[in-house]
């Protein structure tokens, strides 16, 4: 009897559910897990507090180009933003801020990277090794939610002579703030998101600016404005204010989606777009060399009023080519053109086109998700469930960007996610996947109605396209759309099995 007790006593714990990262999606899968009863699940962190990109990335001028009022989870709205488009520290803040209110902080466990993810077939579970301060131990789970995120890996391209650079060198989503940039001469790599927030901030510090520019972007002035106390106190006091704020920003995305999908309905605003430039660079050179050759819409449309500005002060040089070599502290263009510099900043973006947990997910038949996507482009239902990765789940995966905020995305794919979860909880389901046919459908349509979209057939390259050429991100229909698809799982879909002879521990 003593020995059963033992035995008993010492079974490996097994949870329901297992959530990896606390970013955006890791929180608000936590979050709409308890609302819904849903307690037995573990969530782990591999920094030392939430955030995700919000964490990651604190360059000068870090802020969102969506209205705060949408970039923020629809059941806790923030009165506390200081512009209509929020910074980085105020995001990071309302995440934390969120985490304590809805008492998610305390269940995170911080400090704890996976190290893999393993399906168990014989028992139907997953085996997830992690690491904490250099221990290391395995947790047992029936699902797995993959929470982190598309934006987690920076790109540094591997370029010749890269290392014989002597100066200070850092990615932006590394900012090295203890390096004080005063009076240096610096080599911006690359015009993106990032590049022209941060560069408009360096410049009045900078002795000389060299900005690489591979392609010029769509740069679309910014409605921002400084949102003062009373504004602030209003919106606290009226919540119909945020809601119709809300609202009104999501009506307008709509807007711009449509024109996605419709690239024609485009052309007047690039039209403006270009006028527009006439009155914001003077400069015929550098005007023709900032103008881009490509559909408005194709690439990522960046929003600034300080970025123009920053190109045309005396201390800057927009160089209209890719860095491609590097000697010592010279850089060197695709034009060959050289300058000799103190510093490299890579604002080159993110490695997004193979989600960074492939590396680390081993499916149903022993393969490594990284090691199939080499030759091949990842693939997914609804951005959720991939081909033979039973019981688990993946936010904001392949083809379900919409050009929205990244909270409502999640928001919404995570009501699929947990509506899931419950069915598969409730039916005592023990191995879920999605039908190979299902998958192969829906794909198939997918990248058919993306073919007269913008992003495929605008005339650039650009991240959402892979190594194939495929389109491996957006998705070719609205927002509507994709929130209706993902109003309720459909169990049907999947191939579904019940009961193993492990017998579950209790919760």
């Amino acid at each position: 009897m003593a020995a059963a007790k033992k035995s008993k006593a010492t079974e490996a714990r097994i949870y329901d559910s297992f959530i990896v990262g606390a970013g955006i999606s890791g929180l608000c899968a936590a979050i709409k897990m308890k609302k819904e009863g849903y307690h037995d699940f573990k969530i782990i962190e591999k920094a030392q507090r939430v955030g995700g990109t919000w964490r990651e990335n604190t360059y000068p001028g870090c802020g969102c180009d969506v209205p705060s009022s949408l970039y923020s989870f629809s059941f806790a709205p923030s009165s506390k933003w200081s512009h209509l488009f929020a910074r980085q520290p105020e995001i990071l803040s309302y995440l934390e801020e969120v985490s304590q209110d809805f008492g998610i902080q305390e269940l995170i466990e911080f400090g704890t990277e996976l190290e893999q993810a393993r399906w168990d077939e014989a028992r139907h579970l997953w085996v997830l090794d992690t690491q904490t301060g250099g221990q290391k131990s395995q947790t047992l789970a029936r699902t797995v939610v993959f929470a982190t995120g598309p934006i987690t890996e920076a790109q540094i391209p591997a370029l010749p002579g890269l290392d014989t650079f002597k100066g200070e060198m850092f990615h932006s989503a590394k900012w090295n703030h203890d390096y004080d940039l005063t009076g240096k001469r610096v080599a911006v790599i690359g015009t993106g998101a990032s590049a022209i927030q941060f560069v408009p901030q360096i410049q009045p510090k900078v002795k000389a600016l060299h900005v690489f520019q591979r392609t010029a972007p769509w740069v679309l002035p910014k409605p921002d404005m400084n949102l003062g106390d009373t504004s602030k106190q209003l919106i606290d006091k009226l919540p119909i204010i945020q809601k119709t704020w809300r609202r009104a920003v999501a009506q307008s995305l709509n807007v711009i989606n449509f024109g996605l999908r419709n690239p024609a309905a485009l052309k007047p605003v690039s039209t403006a777009a270009k006028q527009l430039l006439r009155v914001q660079i003077k400069d015929r050179a550098l005007r023709k060399a900032v103008t881009p050759d490509f559909t408005l819409g194709c690439k990522r449309i960046l929003f600034a009023n300080n970025y123009y500005p920053a190109l045309q002060a005396d201390n800057a040089n927009l160089i209209p080519h890719g860095l491609v070599e590097v000697d010592g502290n010279t850089v060197i263009a695709a034009n060959g053109e050289r300058h000799e510099v103190d510093v490299i900043i890579w604002g080159t973006g993110f490695e997004v086109s193979h989600p960074p947990i492939g590396r680390k997910v081993i499916n149903a038949n022993g393969e490594r998700l990284s090691d199939l996507w080499k030759d091949s482009s990842p693939e997914a239902y609804l951005g959720a469930t991939m081909k033979d990765v039973p019981n688990a789940f993946l936010v904001l995966g392949p083809n379900v960007l919409v050009y929205d905020s990244f909270i409502g995305l999640a928001e919404a794919q995570l009501d699929y996610i947990i509506d899931g979860l419950k069915k598969i909880k409730a039916r005592g389901i023990s191995r879920i996947t999605i039908n190979p046919d299902v998958l192969r459908k829906h794909n198939e349509k997918v990248q058919k109605h993306l073919k007269g979209t913008v992003f495929n057939s605008g005339g650039c390259k650009s991240y959402y396209l892979d190594q194939n050429g495929r389109n491996f991100a957006a998705w070719p229909w609205s927002l509507a759309a994709l929130k209706k698809r993902l109003s309720a799982f459909r169990v049907a879909d999947y191939d579904l099995q019940y009961g193993v002879s492990e017998k579950r521990s209790a919760a």
